[in-house]
């Protein structure tokens, strides 16, 4: 090749006919088919796609980190990053690029770290818990010998600082469970920086992160970045998130490219059906609402709206909950009132930590608030105990954010959806088997899954599992704690329908507690904005998110990827796309 500077300089990553499968019990899965991609120095791209898509398993590949099932039936990856530079952690001692599917683990381990890093997705499961901070980030420095353990030490501290930890030094010396989810998640960023790699993979770095942690972290990784001139891998299912931050944008389905481009191509232009569809599934600020009637006024839908003076389904009065903390006492939640009408949903929006699901488990008469009542359908339930609060668990039930942890794996479909009748005495067993048959229908699943266990289910399909089983002993209120952030934009969808759907044909109350803006305004009626245990604001969902009153909520509203950010920005149109 010339060296003449108007030679374009060559990628550091090269994907050439990748396809993998996983090797099963019941045979061979395909799970990647014929990927081809190049990473060009300096540049953000992303790998979009939802769940299964095989995204993931393209970043394991490209690390060489396969689990023993994973098969790589052909094709190369070729890592050329500091080729003919500073030896053969780059390419081989002739400046040749690496071949990472037949390179020598010796080499692997160079390369992995020192010049590609990586970034996973959960901080709980990446971090050691029993290891200092500090620590964690030097043993990447140590591992590559690139400095001595003193050394090693004050750049783990500076690495710290570069991703926007306060007191760095302080935080060096405290361990994984000391932090927030922020904060940990900038620690894998100092974790994979702290070598200097030329190229960062990202995989779903800020899916478990509230809307404003979420902005401030990529913001902070688009600074990094840019400073040290490196290229971007970011996985995601979030299409927003990646029209907001690459340049260029591959959409994976069912372990294929199914569209490729710049972001503003990909979103504003869609080719494909599947790029269409995930466009159309994404919660937006200026997309008609799933709640609003034929005209956008929720007062069409939900004749309960023209009706204030009936009592409400639930409400929450002067809410106050203290916990013991240090000798003292932590006040989680600080006065807070509420109402949720009957057929209505009321959306609870705020960070991690801000007391909405301390007020849900309030509702739910699993906490007892310090102050303050509980009242249903105009009755105060705040002080009930034995017999009587067990029949008021028919009225109230909820559905959480994790379906696998909330489904017992022991049992089958069927059987988790007929705890409940059991656990009241409702029915006798083939009673409490056909009415969990109707109700997975009801919430459209098949009635054979009923004799599967939790793990044969998709993400998607446990939710609907988790929402059959609340709607068992037939509640007039049903609390929603993060029922769809941990799902895929499709899946959200869906899910998102289902309720909509369920509240309509039954007459549901439900309280939506969320940190997704986007969401909430889809799905909520009236909505409030809660910070630290106090109740900024709160009205109409139009109102809120057309005109807000408080700073914060236009802070959060400011951080939803996507948003309108004035001409020429990429992510301007992600609501308003076809």
């Amino acid at each position: 090749m010339s060296s003449d500077s108007t030679t374009p300089a060559s990628p550091l990553l090269t994907v050439e006919n990748l396809r993998v499968s996983y090797r099963t019990h019941g045979g061979t899965v395909p799970a990647v088919r014929g990927v081809s991609f190049t990473v060009d120095p300096g540049e953000r791209l992303a790998l979009v796609g939802e769940s299964g898509s095989g995204k993931s398993t393209v970043a394991s590949v490209i690390l060489g980190l396969t689990p023993p099932e994973l098969h790589v039936d052909s094709g190369s990856v070729l890592w050329n990053g500091g080729a003919g530079g500073t030896g053969h952690a780059g390419g081989d001692r002739t400046g040749h690029p690496t071949d990472i599917l037949r390179a020598r683990e010796r080499v692997l381990r160079t390369v992995r770290g020192r010049r590609i890093g990586y970034v996973p997705q959960d901080p709980t499961v990446s971090l050691n818990p029993v290891m200092r901070i500090g620590e964690q980030i030097a043993e990447a420095v140590l591992t590559h010998r690139l400095a001595p353990k003193a050394e090693a030490r004050r750049r783990a501290v500076e690495a710290l600082a570069t991703v926007g930890i306060d007191d760095p030094e302080l935080r060096a010396r405290q361990y994984p469970h000391e932090l927030s989810g922020g904060m940990r998640q900038r620690v894998l960023i100092a974790v994979a920086l702290v070598a200097s790699p030329s190229l960062l993979i990202a995989d779903e770095p800020t899916s478990a992160l509230d809307v404003t942690v979420q902005k401030r972290i990529l913001d902070h990784l688009d600074r990094l970045t840019a400073d040290r001139g490196l290229a971007s891998l970011l996985i995601t299912h979030d299409l927003g998130v990646a029209v907001e931050r690459a340049d260029r944008i591959l959409v994976l389905s069912r372990g294929q490219i199914v569209e490729a481009g710049p972001a503003g191509q990909v979103l504003n232009h869609p080719t494909h059906p599947y790029t269409r569809q995930l466009i159309s599934d994404a919660p937006g600020l200026t997309t008609v609402r799933r709640v609003a009637g034929p005209n956008g006024d929720d007062r069409q839908r939900t004749p309960a709206l023209t009706a204030p003076r009936t009592p409400p389904a639930l409400e929450l009065r002067g809410i106050v909950k203290d916990f013991p903390s240090g000798g003292g006492t932590f006040r989680a939640v600080d006065g807070v009132s509420l109402r949720i009408d009957r057929g209505t949903t009321y959306g609870l929006v705020g960070e991690s930590g801000s007391g909405k699901t301390t007020l849900g488990r309030i509702a739910l008469r699993l906490e007892q608030p310090t102050d303050g009542r509980v009242l249903l359908d105009g009755a105060d339930i705040t002080g009930i105990t034995g017999g009587e609060l067990r029949r008021l668990r028919t009225r109230i039930q909820v559905v959480q954010q994790n379906p696998y942890a909330t489904l017992n794996p022991r049992l089958t479909v069927g059987e988790n959806i007929a705890e409940p009748l059991a656990a009241t005495r409702t029915g006798n067993r083939r009673q409490r088997r056909d009415l969990a048959r109707e109700l997975l229908e009801q919430v459209a699943l098949p009635a054979e899954l009923a004799d599967r266990r939790p793990a044969g289910l998709s993400g998607g399909q446990r939710q609907r599992v988790a929402i059959a089983r609340a709607l068992t002993v037939d509640p007039e209120v049903v609390i929603l704690d993060e029922p769809v952030s941990a799902l895929d934009v499709s899946v959200q969808a869906q899910i998102l329908d289902l309720l909509v759907d369920l509240q309509d044909r039954r007459g549901l109350s439900y309280l939506f507690i969320s940190h997704d803006l986007a969401v909430v305004r889809d799905i909520a009626h009236r909505v409030g904005v809660i910070r630290r245990g106090h109740l900024l604001e709160e009205g109409p969902t139009l109102d809120i998110f057309g005109s807000p009153t408080h700073p914060y909520t236009r802070e959060l509203l400011d951080a939803i990827p996507g948003r309108p950010a004035g001409a020429g920005q990429p992510g301007q149109a992600v609501a308003a796309a076809p």
